[in-house]
């Protein structure tokens, strides 16, 4: 049952999160490697860029929108966003917006991209054609929202009347010395490309029934948990579950993470929805 379908039948009183993508910048597998997880037959090993997609409260909002986004959104046949959420402004989670022209197309509107103005800078340069004032027909659609440290809503039109905002929590992180941001929405949240997170920001992580967090490897990466660090993370958000994502083919394959795991704390894999 494809996520499109299950978006029209309800209006997701629960929660799900389906991992579009998650694999490191490169991919897996990646380009020129021949090792035993680039060469992998188990389709959990296969991993596309990081992305994940949240379905809640009648709300389908899409966190970041790298190179495999066209694939991605074909794949899970989704026709729909209400928003799409940037972490940053790097091109492995933002290389894919050109492909929201379907959308504006299906949708006969711009797409609401949420992000803080240092991506939106980044934004301008990468795709400064769907910013020129006499555009080109056809280039995409942004509706740029540029937000901030502080909670915001994101709001739907239904007819004449807005449906209620679905609040989105930024939970300010470290890239190494960039400050990205991960999100919380309702019960999940999603933290991304971070090899660190202060206490203030850990605050905003309590009571979390969901948690996604980035390692890529086992040995200390400069802007990247560890597997020993993301552990560590986990425990101390203590989350009801915690999903590994952002992966390289450094980490082993999947079957081989899985082992390495303690309870509650799995590696997720492209195509994996779950329920909250």
């Amino acid at each position: 049952m494809k996520i499109s379908y299950l978006y029209r039948m309800n209006e997701f009183k629960t929660a799900r999160l389906s991992f579009m993508g998650t694999g490191t910048s490169q991919g897996i597998p990646m380009i020129g490697c021949n090792c035993n997880v680039c060469k992998s037959e188990n389709p959990k090993d296969n991993r596309l860029r990081s992305s994940a997609l949240i379905d809640y409260k009648g709300f389908r909002i899409l966190i970041d929108a790298g190179p495999d986004f066209r694939q991605q959104m074909i794949r899970e046949e989704v026709s729909n966003l209400d928003a799409i959420l940037l972490t940053h402004e790097h091109k492995d989670h933002t290389g894919g917006l050109d492909d929201v022209r379907a959308l504006n197309y299906i949708n006969g509107k711009a797409l609401p991209i949420y992000c803080e103005e240092r991506v939106l800078r980044s934004l301008e340069k990468e795709y400064s054609y769907a910013f020129e004032e006499n555009r080109y027909p056809g280039v995409p659609e942004f509706d740029i929202r540029v937000i901030d440290n502080n909670a915001f809503y994101i709001e739907r039109e239904n007819g004449l009347s807005k449906v209620p905002g679905l609040e989105v929590i930024p939970i300010r992180v470290y890239h190494y010395k960039l400050p990205i941001f991960g999100y919380r929405i309702g019960d999940i949240a999603y933290i991304t490309d971070a090899n660190r997170i202060d206490d203030e920001s850990y605050k905003l992580l309590n009571n979390v029934k969901v948690l996604v967090v980035n390692t890529v490897r086992h040995a200390k990466h400069i802007s990247h948990f560890s597997l020993s660090e993301a552990i560590e993370v986990a425990k101390r958000i203590g989350a009801e579950r915690t999903f590994l994502t952002h992966l390289s083919h450094q980490i082993g394959t999947h079957d081989q993470l899985s082992a390495e795991l303690p309870p509650g704390i799995y590696a997720a894999w492209d195509g994996l929805t779950i329920e909250i």
